[in-house]
């Protein structure tokens, strides 16, 4: 029987799984990702992780088949390497991927991808209809989106197509990316700037509040959490689901998707206030066809069961590759 890996690189942890021609899981593993001190270092968590899933499986790492990398980016994709990644410390510097892997595992057959084109190639591989245009799209401690158009997923020459996080959504710039650029998408809506917006509100409105925003332990979650019952908490909620909608109408005005399918903790946690508010809104912003938006079913396992899709369909999560 031969076997397949699956990985997973994210900012808060590495995941890997072990798994058959059918994309049966039969192993798997994850850790804390390092947060350096070199990249080497988190080239050298993902090797343990792969290890450990391997052996979870009772499988030798060197009769795996292929393998699929879902990673943060940005890419040096002819170098399978991670470049320069935000929000880690600049000692960081380039993570090493597909030629370790390739050696540990003894096979060339290495794809890899940023993680939300691995959420697309998950999707739809599992999908009932295979469908050939659809977008994958987490709101979680960042932002991005796996985009499939006429059966093809998209990478760019560098495979740093989909960073949608990164549009702007808001040409004021009132707040900066972790990229270090203003007005991004990313800036207001992800769970690791959704506090530092709420103390931006706080500072430049006369809204009053009970939250501890200057807390070194507030986050998104407290915000959400407050929906409802606090008036800070309910104007950040709707500034973000203004942002989310513009940021979603400029998906759909770019890739004209059939489906899109949002993951990500912050999506995945606060459903109705994500997911069901662009649902409900949409129609109103778009002038094309009005895709059917839908919260994934595949929950925290969609970007690792995409990157075992990618091992299994030559990158690509079409059931006829196999």
């Amino acid at each position: 029987m031969a076997s397949y890996v699956g990985v997973d690189l994210g900012a808060t942890n590495v995941r890997a799984v072990v798994g058959d021609e059918d994309a049966r899981i039969r192993g798997r593993a994850r850790r804390p990702t390092p947060d350096g001190p070199t990249g080497i270092a988190i080239t050298e968590a993902v090797l343990d992780v792969v290890r450990a899933a391997c052996a979870d499986a009772d499988v030798d790492p060197g009769t795996v088949r292929a393998a699929g990398v879902a990673s943060f980016g940005p890419f040096d994709l002819a170098d399978g390497a991670v470049d320069n990644p935000a929000n880690f410390p600049d000692t960081v510097g380039r993570i090493p991927l597909t030629g370790p892997l390739a050696e540990l595992l003894d096979t060339d057959d290495i794809h890899l991808h940023n993680d939300t084109a691995a959420g697309v190639i998950g999707e739809r591989f599992h999908s009932e209809r295979n469908p050939d245009d659809m977008v994958y799209l987490t709101v979680s401690s960042g932002i991005g989106t796996g985009v499939c158009v006429d059966g093809r997923v998209l990478s760019g020459w560098d495979g740093n197509a989909g960073e949608f996080g990164h549009v702007v959504v808001d040409p004021e710039g009132a707040m900066t990316c972790g990229c270090g650029r203003d007005g991004h998408w990313e800036a207001y809506c992800s769970g690791e700037n959704v506090p530092a917006y709420a103390r931006h509100l706080h500072e430049t409105t006369d809204v009053a509040t009970d939250l501890r925003v200057g807390a070194d332990s507030f986050g998104a979650a407290d915000v959400f959490a407050a929906h409802g019952e606090d008036p800070l908490a309910d104007l950040v909620v709707e500034r973000i689901q203004r942002w989310n909608l513009i940021g979603v109408t400029n998906i759909v005005h770019a890739y004209a998707p059939l489906v899109i399918f949002v993951g990500g903790a912050v999506a995945l946690k606060n459903p109705d206030l994500v997911v069901g508010h662009v649902r409900e809104h949409l129609a109103d912003e778009v002038f094309t066809n009005v895709p059917d938006v839908r919260l994934t079913e595949h929950g925290d396992d969609v970007v690792v069961k995409g990157a075992l899709a990618s091992a299994l369909t030559d990158g690509t999560g079409d059931r006829a590759r196999l």
